[in-house]
């Protein structure tokens, strides 16, 4: 294994390549209880096209990598997460946009239970029966989703700015195209996508980097794989789809998510716009930003306000969400302040502090076992390196944030999102 070593952050991360593809990380931290194991695949909901093994396109129906995170704990002897947790640990799941990940965390018996890890998320067992009981569950979860006017909000703005990008398309899908979701297919995009070729596989804690690699090849050795080419489509364009979109819901006041479609990062470069995108957020929407105070006192915003940044292959934006009165006067104002900042110049102590900041609390996130692992795996998918971070926020200078507030920041690239009171 290589032994890679952060001076900067008083860290060592061990890593290993298997003969089958599959990466591993191990942050050894031989003064931590716990421990934490992160198996990790590159496909979320956006990658609906893919290359199947005939060397054909193959297209899927929305909601297919959520839908096999569910039915991947399933297995021939019963249930995975009931074994682990009868086993001492606490196993979950999760599917973005861009990649489905399974943990666990706890003290005992972290080799059987990483064992058991690997073996089910790696060995599929689907029948049609329990594939359609299961429609009927994830079904539901939709149409939760969607009486939810949060959930709802951010939705529909994810439609309104995106022309083509699968992004657009919400991750669990819609009852519609998850009712096409058979055991075949679940089956075909597993074999896709479950290689460990595509695959990550991230621990941390008290445990010997060794042994996980020799466990991770004990249970999934074989030939050598690779990633799986996925396609998202025509590059989309800096505008908009739709600028505004409306529906009523059972609300008190009406909720906004205004996104500014940013480009795409170079592959290798994400991080660097994620902390200078990230960066711009708290400059333009911050506690500490003065738009922020001046929309608070005339009473256009309240404590509900948040904002982040957000990014997949071939897409990134800024969100910023809350309540309004005024949605699109929040919207005005926040591009007039844009354009003032991208001209006039960020306040250079301002952008000195909220750098201060960002990089203290990245460094703080580093005692979160679960953070650093999700990190580790979602910049490998990437091509990079999280833990470079401190040499990347050095490289980042005011006037980038400048730049992107000049060129993310406009009219064209805004869409506005509003779920407005029912009558």
């Amino acid at each position: 294994m290589d032994k890679l070593e952060y001076t900067a952050l008083g860290q060592t991360v061990y890593h290993d390549v298997l003969p089958n593809g599959l990466n591993i990380y191990v942050d050894a931290r031989r003064s931590y209880s716990k421990q934490f194991a992160f198996f990790a695949t590159r496909y979320g909901g956006m990658d609906l096209r893919f290359r199947g093994e005939d060397g054909n396109w193959l297209d899927t129906p929305a909601g297919v990598a959520h839908f096999l995170e569910h039915k991947s704990f399933d297995t021939e002897d019963g249930n995975a997460l009931q074994t682990m947790a009868a086993n001492g640990v606490d196993p979950n799941a999760f599917t973005s946009a861009s990649m489905t990940g399974y943990y666990f965390d706890g003290v005992p018996n972290f080799e059987e239970n990483l064992r058991t890890l690997l073996s089910f998320v790696s060995v599929p067992w689907f029948t049609q029966e329990s594939v359609d009981k299961e429609q009927g569950i994830i079904a539901q979860e939709i149409r939760m989703c969607e009486d939810d006017p949060n959930d709802e909000v951010y939705c529909r703005l994810l439609e309104a700015m995106y022309v083509s990008h699968p992004v657009r398309n919400r991750v669990a899908g819609t009852v519609e195209s998850i009712s096409h979701i058979t055991a075949d297919t679940l089956y075909q995009c597993h074999r896709a996508f479950y290689r460990p070729g595509n695959m990550v596989l991230c621990a941390a804690g008290n445990i010997d980097p060794q042994r996980v690699s020799d466990i991770a090849w004990e249970v999934l050795s074989g030939e050598p794989t690779s990633a799986t080419p996925a396609d998202h489509g025509r590059p989309e364009p800096n505008r908009v789809g739709e600028k505004l979109t409306h529906r009523t819901m059972p609300v008190s006041i009406p909720l906004f998510a205004l996104g500014l479609k940013g480009s795409p990062a170079v592959r290798g470069k994400g991080l660097r716009q994620r902390l200078l995108a990230e960066l711009v957020c708290d400059v333009l929407f911050g506690p500490s930003a003065p738009l922020y105070n001046r929309l608070y006192e005339q009473g256009l915003l309240n404590s509900s306000f948040n904002s982040f940044y957000s990014a997949g292959p071939g897409c990134a934006f800024l969100v910023a969400e809350g309540e309004s009165r005024d949605p699109e006067r929040v919207k005005d104002e926040v591009l007039k302040e844009a354009a003032r900042l991208g001209e006039s110049g960020i306040d250079q102590e301002l952008w000195d502090r909220l750098k201060k900041a960002a990089y203290g609390a990245m460094v703080r996130r580093l005692n979160s076992m679960d953070d650093t692992c999700i990190e580790l795996a979602e910049a490998h998918f990437n091509g990079e390196d999280y833990l470079s971070f401190p040499q990347v926020f050095q490289s980042i200078e005011r006037a980038d944030g400048e730049a992107l507030l000049r060129e993310w920041c406009v009219e064209e690239r805004a869409a506005l999102s509003i779920v407005a009171p029912e009558e």
